[in-house]
């Protein structure tokens, strides 16, 4: 199982760059969170009750993060909302019950960054929120309890090589430099690389990107997080 992340404080230093929007169909939890990341000198964005009101209300206006919540009540998808998001190139952290693994698992599958549930502290959302904004990945215990509740999800089966190429890229390494540590060279580490995505693909998980292929590794435990206290969760 993956192991939880703890979620870094964020200071008002560096926040006042962080652009932030709320999507939630409770006007409660929107006027709480924006008066919370004002409070913490973060730049508010929009609040809007569905995705639909979220980008008519941009008027060309850039978000770094949106924090999304999953059941709006216009019957939109998960999937699709979360798409939307994205599309108008803002990183997406969920916000929602904890209990709605399938929804969860969802939005997870759809690109979402990271989840966080409704019942935080506010200063945990905020300081999650700061986490996705800088294009990091959220790994925390809801992630991994969304994962491991469902039964149709595919680990992508890597062998050694393919876990620790994985490993170092995915950790932030240049292949170049991956390669170097392994003790092979850039074309075979380019080899492994390519099979690593394609074992994605086959499993209905695809990584495109650098950051889609940390997301993987992170959701399959080849890069454990650590626990709230600090240590290495294992």
């Amino acid at each position: 199982m993956t192991q939880a992340t703890a979620i870094p404080d964020t200071g008002a230093q560096g926040a006042s760059a962080v652009r932030v929007a709320v999507v939630d169909d409770h006007e409660s939890v929107r006027l709480g969170l924006k008066a919370a990341f004002l409070d913490e000198g973060y730049q508010f964005v929009l609040a809007a009750a569905t995705v639909q009101e979220f980008v008519d209300g941009l008027n060309g206006r850039e978000v770094d993060v949106v924090v999304l919540d999953l059941s709006l009540g216009d019957g939109s998808s998960v999937t699709e909302n979360v798409k939307r998001v994205q599309a108008t190139g803002s990183a997406v952290l969920v916000h929602s019950i904890a209990d709605r693994v399938a929804s969860v698992r969802e939005a997870l599958a759809a690109g979402a960054a990271g989840v966080i549930p409704k019942s935080s502290a506010t200063r945990t959302v905020i300081a999650a929120a700061a986490t996705v904004a800088r294009g990091e990945v959220l790994n925390n215990l809801e992630w991994a309890t969304a994962i491991d509740a469902d039964r149709d999800f595919a680990k992508a089966q890597l062998g050694r090589r393919e876990r620790e190429i994985l490993h170092l890229y995915a950790s932030g390494l240049p292949l170049k430099l991956a390669a170097q540590q392994l003790g092979i060279g850039y074309s075979t580490a380019r080899e492994y690389l390519d099979r690593i995505r394609v074992k994605y693909i086959e499993v209905g998980r695809p990584a495109p990107t650098k950051v889609d292929l940390l997301r993987r590794a992170v959701e399959d435990g080849i890069l454990p997080g650590l626990d709230p206290d600090g240590g290495d969760g294992r």
